[in-house]
């Protein structure tokens, strides 16, 4: 197996598109992880502030936060399986090309595959969003003083 200099930028060329968007699974991992931490964090809150006395509100609050945390968990799997399929495509891409390995039926199959954990990935962290939206709006509209225009 003699590889030269031109079948090295060839495979570079071949696996610069499954790089960038490994780079955008990574910064969306970076995004969902910041999001889970928040509600970790506030989840904490509440659970101190009813060991002190029960209330409502905050196990209210506190069955969204798990819900929201379980969707972001979902998407952060999903999102990390799509990680891990582009790197197994950029792995087969050169493996295929450097030993003249005919993988291009499992490239293809895994990229698609990627591409499906990707759109759960948006799927749960979309749903996610909307029940974090409607939550804060069931606590805005609760907070408004009777007669008070919404705006």
């Amino acid at each position: 197996m003699n590889i030269q200099i031109s079948d090295i930028g060839h495979m570079i060329q071949l696996a610069i598109a499954p790089v960038f968007l490994l780079t955008g699974v990574a910064t969306k991992l970076t995004v969902l992880t910041n999001r889970l931490a928040r509600i970790i964090d506030r989840t904490r809150v509440l659970e101190d502030r009813l060991q002190i006395g029960p209330n409502d509100a905050y196990t209210d609050e506190l069955e969204t936060l798990y819900t929201r945390s379980h969707l972001i968990n979902y998407a952060i799997t999903s999102s990390t399986a799509c990680g891990f399929l582009v790197c197994l495509v950029i792995a087969m891409l050169f493996v295929g090309d450097s030993a003249n390995i005919k993988l291009d039926k499992y490239i293809a199959a895994f990229f698609v595959l990627a591409v499906f954990g990707l759109i759960f990935s948006f799927m749960f962290f979309l749903r996610e969003i909307f029940i974090s939206s409607r939550f804060m709006r069931i606590r805005h509209d609760a907070s408004l003083v009777p007669g008070e225009r919404r705006t």
